[in-house]
Parts: structure tokens; sequence; C-alpha cells
């Protein structure tokens, strides 16, 4: 049987921040990744926006790791040389029913401490972003974009240097506890068991399937969670913005949004259609809906430069009494078992919130 200090499970970008976090503390550290490669599933099919903190209930964990998590991700960026760009955003309203919104956007930004946040009148609007049909909007300098690939090879670098370990291929069957430690079965054909004193499931879309697997585990523990799948589409040519361009939020998202690559490569999305299952084709019918909104706010889009590109699935939990979907992170004090922390519900604005994700479950180990 083999045995090591911790066990991470899942290799995307918040299971590499854990476990580069937790071996910075001097434990031995194994991530355990089902697929054959790191960050393939909700990090590789996201935005890669780095979000300034302005939506979330005060109350929240997104709210609490979002602005700290975003300082933190700059800041990690600049250090180790991977691409960013602290390029803004425009939230536009595009009618008056919009700008009762905006406020309220504002509002809440304030209270997460979001302070550089500017309520643009429509001449301000125009002079700022020409092209853009916007009666008001509000204006995000702290919003920004990363290659969320570079940023998470640069995280498994930092796990390397550190003493730690990726196994590739190795998904978890089953997890139990023994003594004072956790054994966890990996799902290959030998059934190779391997023996931690910490655990920490970040498995992503498959966290909820891992805590069930897991003997002892109070079912109460355990989120209902839903898969809302985003598509986006790809515009080939230029766009007259040089800033990421947002509607007001929708219903489960933050709405059919422009987004830049670090190369200037415009794609928009995403939508939002609850699924039971995991599946990433993007339906190419769905252009007509795109058109629609991505014209409300940029009538001069050519509808034929638009084109199918890829999808990504965000999982949220609904918590016991909550109205929102939050990020929920799960001790030994809330299940119950030593040693074992899970997560769950880790959606936007994972991305931005990673390393002070880490932090805190570096802190919850500590408890």
């Amino acid at each position: 049987m083999e045995t090591t200090d911790c066990i991470v499970i899942g290799a995307g970008v918040v299971g590499l921040a854990v476990a580069s976090r937790l071996a910075a503390t001097g434990r031995e550290v194994l991530i355990l990744e089902v697929e054959n490669a790191i960050g393939t599933q909700t990090s590789a099919r996201n935005s890669e926006v780095i979000h300034a903190g302005i939506y979330y209930p005060p109350a929240s964990l997104k709210a609490a790791f979002c602005m700290p998590g975003r300082n933190a991700l700059y800041r990690y960026c600049e250090d180790r040389g991977v691409p960013f760009k602290r390029c803004g955003k425009l939230i536009a309203a595009t009618g008056q029913d919009d700008i009762s919104n905006l406020d309220n956007i504002l509002k809440a930004g304030h209270l997460n401490g979001v302070r550089d946040l500017i309520k643009l009148e429509q001449p301000q609007v125009r002079e700022m972003a020409p092209a853009l049909n916007a009666t008001a909007a509000l204006w995000s300098p702290s919003t920004g974009i990363v290659d969320s690939h570079q940023l998470m090879l640069s995280l498994l670098g930092d796990l390397q240097r550190r003493g730690g370990a990726l196994a590739m291929n190795s998904g978890v069957r089953s997890m139990s506890p023994y003594g004072d430690a956790i054994r966890v079965t990996v799902d290959d054909d030998a059934e190779t068991i391997i023996q931690a004193h910490t655990v920490v499931n970040c498995a992503g879309l498959g966290a909820v399937t891992v805590a069930n697997n897991t003997k002892g585990l109070r079912a109460s523990a355990i989120p209902r969670v839903a898969y809302a799948k985003g598509s986006y589409f790809a515009y080939s040519g230029k766009v007259p913005f040089d800033c990421l361009i947002y509607p007001v939020p929708t219903p489960g998202g933050l709405g059919i949004h422009l987004t830049l690559d670090q190369a200037g490569q415009a794609r928009f999305g995403p939508d939002v259609e609850w699924v039971d299952e995991i599946d990433y084709a993007v339906d190419p019918d769905s252009q007509v809906k795109f058109v629609k909104s991505i014209q409300s706010y940029w009538p001069e889009l050519e509808p034929s430069r638009l084109h199918a590109s890829y999808s990504g699935i965000r999982i949220k939990t609904y918590a016991k009494n909550a109205d929102h979907h939050d990020f929920i992170i799960s001790g030994p004090k809330d299940h119950g078992i030593p040693g074992i922390v899970n997560l769950f519900g880790i959606e936007s604005p994972g991305l931005t919130s990673c390393l002070a994700i880490a932090d805190y479950v570096a802190a919850k180990l500590g408890e």
C-alpha cells in the first residue's frame, strides 16, 4: 500500500492551487487526476476572466474569496510571468429598465469592497466605446483576463518544486476512514489503495460523486447540485473593443458577454442551458439566440463571422435556506470525518479565487 501525507483529488486550477499551497507547508502532496491532462474540464472551458468581485452576496464565500483572490492572482501572474491583462470591463445597460440594475450592481460592488467602479452616462460610454449601444454603463477597471492554461502549468511547477507529484488517469473509486488516516481506492485495473492523513476533494464536476463514495460521510453534508451548460461562439475578425463587454446579469449567469483572449481575439458567451448530463456539444442553431443578444449591445455585429466554438459546465449548489448558488467548502467540523475537505460548486469566480480558496482550505485542515 502506498502512503502520502496529503491527496488532492482533481488537477483543475483550484486543485493545483490547493496542492501547491499545502506543499508549501511541508506536506507530501499527491494529486489524483481522472483525465490524461490537467485542467480539461471547468478550468479549460470558461471565459478566463479575472473578476473584480462585484456581483456576489456580501455574506457569501464567493464575495469573501473573489477580491482577495483577484489581488493575489494579479501578483502571482506578475511574479511568475503568467500572461494576463488588466483590461477592465463595461457592464452595459441597453435600455432604461437596466439602469436600476446597474445601480444595484454598483451597491453590491461597494458592499463587497470594490471601490473603483465608475458609473458612466451615455455620452461617456460613447467616448470610451463608440460602437457600444448603451444608455449607461459601469466601468470596472479591476477586471482582467488570464491565460488559464499557463496559470495551471505554473501552479503545477510550484507543486513539483516543492516535492509534490501528479498522477494522471487516476480517478477515485472510493474513500474510507482508517484509524487517523484515509484510504483512497484508485479507479484503475489494480484498484490501487493509497493511504493519506488528509484528502482534499477538488474534483469539480465529480466532487459530489467522490463524496457519495466516501464511507461514513453524512448525506446531509453533500449538497444538491445542478448543471448549467454554457456555450461560446468565436468571432472571426477584429472587434471595436479593447475591454470586456457585459450585459446586465441574467438568472444563472452573467449574460452572453464579449471576452478577449491574450491576442485580442473575441469570443462570446456563455449562455445558460440547464442540463441533466455533462455534454460539451455546441448547438450551431443557438447562433440565432447569440446574435440577438449580442446585437442588443453591439448592433454592428456581423453574424456570418460568428461560429460555434466550445462549451463548459457550471456546477450550481443548492444549500439549505440559501437563495443563491455559493461555494461550499466542507471540513471535518462540518461532516465529522477528520482529514477530509470537500469543495462543492466551485464555478465562477473559482478561477479568480483559486489562491484565496487554497489559503482557506489550508486553514480548514489546521482546525
